[in-house]
């Protein structure tokens, strides 16, 4: 081979290798022709929003961020940290919110089947009429006239106090105020000898013997003595 032809064969093959970057950067450069328009786009965006932000920006706040930012990391290690274990912890709290969360939305859905969150509703309405019509000062009268009330209450829990209200109610159903007529005093004296109106008689001088406690307040007050009748001479 003489020289002439080694000097094209390297060509050639020089060419062959060649042939490859040539074809790759006409590629770039047809890709650069075709991002020009949209850099051009890009780069106006940027601008129109950095043009927003301009007064509130300086370039100083981008250096003082990093240098907290250097100076936070190990909080920002614990949040991570933190973070990792709210992660752990709602993953193993996962297969119990599946089981709780169908029991809790049955046990709202029971309560609103039975009226409570009605019963709710309309006490926080009775609430807000209370505090339109009565201020503080009549609130607190009330809530003492409840107490007292109260108290009254838990005397009438006695079951002696329960048994004389039950009796005291079924009287009237067995009064027959039809038959009622009008009695002359003989008849209050031979009525005398009737054993019911004796006992009727009984119980209201133990009622009336009761009710005297009334007049100092439920006190018993110790009768005043008679003097003693003087012998004549």
């Amino acid at each position: 081979m003489t020289n002439e032809e080694l000097i094209l064969k390297k060509l050639e093959d020089l060419e062959a290798k060649i042939n490859p970057i040539v074809k790759s950067w006409e590629t770039l450069m047809e890709l650069k022709e075709d991002l020009m328009p949209l850099q051009n786009q890009a780069i106006q965006l940027i601008i129109r929003e950095l043009q927003e932000v301009e007064a509130g920006f300086q370039l100083e706040d981008v250096f003082l961020l990093i240098k907290q930012a250097m100076r936070s990391m190990r909080n920002f290690v614990l949040v991570m940290k933190t973070m990792d274990n709210i992660v752990e912890f709602v993953t193993d709290m996962e297969p119990l919110l599946k089981l709780a969360v169908p029991k809790i939305i049955e046990s709202l859905d029971e309560m609103e089947r039975q009226g409570v969150f009605r019963i709710l509703k309309a006490t926080l309405d009775f609430r807000s009429k209370i505090a339109a019509q009565y201020d503080a000062d009549d609130i607190e009268k009330i809530g003492d006239g409840v107490v007292v009330m109260l108290g009254l209450v838990k005397k009438l829990a006695d079951p002696k106090a329960l048994a004389f209200l039950e009796k005291a109610a079924a009287l009237p159903s067995n009064v027959d105020l039809s038959k009622s007529r009008e009695i002359s005093p003989m008849g209050l004296i031979s009525a005398g000898f009737n054993s019911e109106i004796k006992q009727g008689l009984g119980v209201l001088m133990e009622l009336t013997k009761a009710m005297g406690k009334m007049k100092d307040n439920g006190h018993s007050v110790s009768p005043t003595p008679i003097a003693a009748p003087r012998a004549q001479s």
